[in-house]
């Protein structure tokens, strides 16, 4: 059987499932409870991916900036922080974004081959997530976290690719159209819509009223 990489969805989610204010931009919901998953996460994986559009509203991505786990990866032989994978069908980005200026990997999946700026390689982009993460899982990179946004999930859910959801609940309601997930017309599985579908294994306060939800997908005994 071809390995496949796990893929853990990490969010920050207000309680009615926003991802930012209806006017839309950057947002920073999570505390520092948050911020201490998000990096365990991030010292979990060996990439991250990242929609062109929550680069766009970032212009950076996130870093692990806890020693201890700084230090893990070390001992583990494995770079300080993950790759930054980033699906986009357009190469041109702004290279004097911080994104660009981060110290780690940055790597392009897009439907094009060839060389973009700023980026180690452009890797292509199938039609088929499967043979996309199969191709990932081929260069080495086997845990893989997901860090928005919602084009980007809606995409991978829709072709069930998902197998962690982690996510951080805000004690805020936003209103507004910026959910986690679009709001399309295209169905996602009848699967993932099943009581059965998700496994919980971790449900705990991360303090100031953040609950850190996480959930494996049944589709396996890793769960």
């Amino acid at each position: 059987m071809t390995e496949q990489p796990t893929l853990r969805l990490v969010l920050a989610v207000s309680l009615d499932g926003r991802l930012a204010p209806p006017t839309g931009g950057a947002a920073q919901l999570g505390g520092s409870g948050d911020r201490r998953v998000l990096e365990q996460a991030l010292a979990w994986s060996d990439a991250a991916l990242i929609g062109a559009g929550t680069l766009r509203a970032h212009q950076a991505s996130c870093l692990i900036r806890d020693q201890d786990l700084l230090n893990e990866r070390r001992l583990q032989g494995r770079s300080p922080q993950p790759a930054a994978l980033v699906v986009s069908r357009q190469a041109g980005f702004p290279l004097e974004w911080p994104f660009f200026h981060q110290p780690f990997e940055r790597h392009l999946l897009s439907v094009s081959d060839g060389s973009a700026p700023g980026f180690q390689s452009c890797c292509r982009l199938s039609s088929r997530w499967s043979e996309t993460l199969q191709n990932l899982c081929s260069k080495g990179w086997f845990r893989l976290v997901l860090l928005g946004g919602a084009v980007l999930t809606h995409s991978l859910l829709a072709q069930d690719a998902v197998d962690e959801l982690q996510l951080t609940l805000s004690p805020r309601i936003l209103g507004g159209s910026f959910t986690w997930l679009l709001q399309t017309e295209t169905p996602l599985p009848a699967s993932l819509m099943s009581s059965q579908a998700w496994s919980l294994v971790d449900a705990r306060s991360l303090g100031a009223n953040e609950l850190l939800v996480h959930y494996c997908r049944n589709r396996s005994s890793s769960c």
